[in-house]
Formats: structure tokens, sequence, C-alpha cells
């Protein structure tokens, strides 16, 4: 479902494709309007994750096809912000979700981040309805009250929400004690 970023290849000319998309491309927080452009993002992002400043991996479909990519930005203090765009023929499939728990559990438990912050535009419908179906998201523009104010310094232009480590983690243990009840019932 995700792997590290690369260059090599036909992934950056996919990405590039699915990213330039108009419904996807005004998502997407490091634009780029070529190929070599976005070959420079990507090399300069595979170089800012070996300084430890973001997270970056490529989402891929269930045949290995990059779809997607999703990113953990400005990485500071166990805290960084998620930014996650997926190619448009992908929209409505279920890997946004799929993709989020696998990064979600690599960036907590493997990579010691403690809080993911997730900035929204507040026209974005379609990502705050994604947000908010997940059960271990919480809407914080209150409860982090001096980051929403970062975020939104000049006008109000996104929503803040927040995934703690532990939050998530009760909701995997949630599951795992469903699915195991589950498989209990079945016996």
């Amino acid at each position: 479902m995700l792997k590290k970023r690369e260059l090599i290849g036909q992934e950056s000319h996919i990405l590039f494709d699915l990213m330039v998309h108009p419904e996807v491309f005004p998502f997407v927080r490091h634009k780029a309007n070529s190929h070599d452009e976005f070959l420079f993002l990507t090399k300069h992002t595979i170089e800012a994750e070996e300084k430890g400043e973001l997270i970056s991996r490529t989402i891929i479909d269930e045949w290995g096809n990059p779809i997607g990519t999703i990113n953990l930005y400005d990485i500071e203090n166990g805290a960084g912000f998620l930014g996650t765009w997926i190619g448009k023929p992908y929209h409505g499939k279920g890997y946004n979700k799929h993709a989020k728990e696998a990064f979600f559990n690599e960036a907590f438990y493997e990579l010691g981040i403690e809080t993911i912050f997730m900035r929204i535009r507040k026209e974005n419908i379609r990502s705050i309805k994604a947000a908010e179906k997940l059960p271990y998201v919480i809407k914080a523009n209150e409860s982090r009250k001096v980051v929403f104010d970062q975020l939104n310094a000049k006008e109000y232009i996104y929503d803040l929400y927040e995934i703690s480590k532990d939050l998530y983690s009760l909701y995997m243990m949630r599951q795992q004690t469903a699915n195991n009840e589950t498989h209990a019932l079945e016996a």
C-alpha cells in the first residue's frame, strides 16, 4: 500500500500525470508545473527525509502502481502536518483510508511521531468529509488554538484536525478486539 519515494522508473511520470489533474492539483502542497520540476521536488523530498525533516511515501494500489503520495511535513517535537493526494481515477475507492492507516502505523510505531496534524482548506469539502469519517481524528481549531491561529494568521483558510498516537492506538485496539470477537463467533 505504501513504499518509499523514488526517482527512477515510470513512477515519477505516472505521479506527475495524476497530480496535475484539475481536481487534484489545487490541493497538492508542493505543486510542479512540469515533469522536470516534479523530479526536482521529489529529489528534494527524498533528501529532506534523509535529514529527518519529513516522511514521504508513495501510495500504491493492489498491483503496485503509484496512485498518489502521503507525507508528514514540518516535523518538530514529534509532530508534523499530513499532506495526502490521490489521483482522480482512484477517488472514492478506499485507498485513502488504507494508505493513512499504513502511514500512521509506520509514523507512530516505527518513527516516533506522537501527533499528526491535518490542515484542510475550509472549501475542500471532500477532504473534510474524509477526515471526519475517521474515528481517531478530532477537529482541533479550539483545542490547538495556537497552531490554528498560526495557520490562519492573515485570514481563516484552514480547519485544523489532529490525530494523536494515543487516540489512534485506542482505535486500533478496539478494531483488533472487534476482529477477535468476530473470529470467535465464527469458530
